[in-house]
């Protein structure tokens, strides 16, 4: 088994442990002279949509210490697309959040089985046109230094309905559209729950219900 070590870009994440980012980006040559083509994990994440599971999310490699789950995998023009949590009531996923926050932590490294490659013998860079993944781990020390970690966001640090919206669509999947009927819905709401308080009390209240937004969204 190999491992292709790659640092991610995190997207967003959740005072939950919830991330979402790039595990691999397609078409540069990393550390190793390797280029993970586009497509590249079709197979494998097709196989694994088939048992209903997902690689492992783990700590440095090792298979004794999962930090958490992954949601969702898929291919995009730019590379990996991961979605996961860390399991922030373990030692390693807590240790792992705030290393994120930190800007500590930034690499990802994928472990595989090459199923297709071809090398250029006068370059010596091989391309993996096909892999099979076993598992993705953040790792101290990246080998792709194309993707890095530029932004990390919880909730708590929304300030505005403007930010609120951008947290949604960005963090909880949804069309412009439906952030906006969700934040218009949400502020109905905390008006109503802060009628008897300050103004300055009535984002407190629509960030404890974005909070609950996944029931609201149902």
């Amino acid at each position: 088994m190999n491992t292709v070590e790659v640092a991610f870009e995190i997207k967003e994440m959740e005072s939950s442990g919830s991330f979402a980012g790039f595990g691999s980006v397609y078409g540069n040559v990393d550390g190793g002279g390797d280029i993970v083509a586009q497509n590249a994990f079709a197979k494998s994440l097709a196989n694994w949509g088939g048992k209903g599971r997902m690689p492992a999310l783990l700590w440095q490699h090792n298979a004794k210490e999962p930090i958490g789950a992954f949601q969702k995998m898929e291919e995009t023009a730019q590379g990996l697309y991961v979605e996961g949590a860390l399991a922030l009531k373990t030692r390693r996923g807590a240790e792992a959040y705030e290393l994120l926050k930190m800007k500590a932590l930034s690499g990802l490294s994928i472990d595989y089985i090459t199923k297709d490659s071809d090398l250029d013998v006068k370059t010596g860079i091989r391309t993996i046109r096909a892999a099979e993944l076993f598992g993705v781990s953040l790792v101290t020390f990246p080998m792709n230094d194309a993707a890095r970690v530029t932004s990390i966001k919880s909730i708590e640090e929304i300030g505005d309905l403007s930010g609120a919206e951008s947290y949604l669509r960005e963090v909880g999947g949804v069309s412009r559209s439906e952030a906006k009927a969700l934040i218009s819905r949400l502020f109905s709401i905390a008006r109503r729950e802060a009628a008897a308080k300050d103004n300055s009390q009535e984002f407190e209240v629509i960030a404890t219900l974005l909070k609950q937004r996944q029931g609201l969204m149902t």
